[in-house]
């Protein structure tokens, strides 16, 4: 038996505490912080893409070598390995792990990261346009 409750007001909070004093002995409750959204998620990939083409600082990444970047630079854990063609990849990351408030942290971090090495954004482009 496995119940995910969102706790959005006094009725999900009622519900949280019935499924606990139901559970059986030896049952797991974990509370965490809800994982990032699609939004953000969409929002980030475009970010991404946006800050590979602009090349900053000379470097030319794919979107995906950015974010571990990024994530690397707000401190979330990131390794990269050696490839088998002698390029490193980020591995030991994973931004769907990340809780909303963590998304938002490093959304801002790539905003402020453009913002000093001249990135424009498709979506300020869009509405210039």
């Amino acid at each position: 038996m496995t119940h995910t409750v969102i706790l959005r007001g006094p009725a999900q909070r009622a519900l949280a505490t019935k499924l606990i004093l139901q559970a059986p002995d030896n049952f797991v409750v974990t509370i965490k912080e809800q994982t990032r959204t699609s939004e953000q998620s969409d929002k980030m990939w475009a970010m991404l893409g946006d800050i590979s083409r602009a090349k900053p600082l000379g470097r030319r990444h794919t979107p995906d070598d950015w974010k571990a970047l990024a994530m690397n630079a707000c401190g979330w854990e990131c390794q990269f390995q050696e490839g088998l063609d002698g390029r490193p990849f980020p591995k030991g990351f994973r931004s769907s792990h990340l809780t909303k408030s963590q998304m938002s942290t490093l959304i801002e971090w790539l905003y402020a990261f453009g913002a000093e090495n001249g990135v424009r954004w498709s979506d300020q482009m869009e509405r210039a346009a």
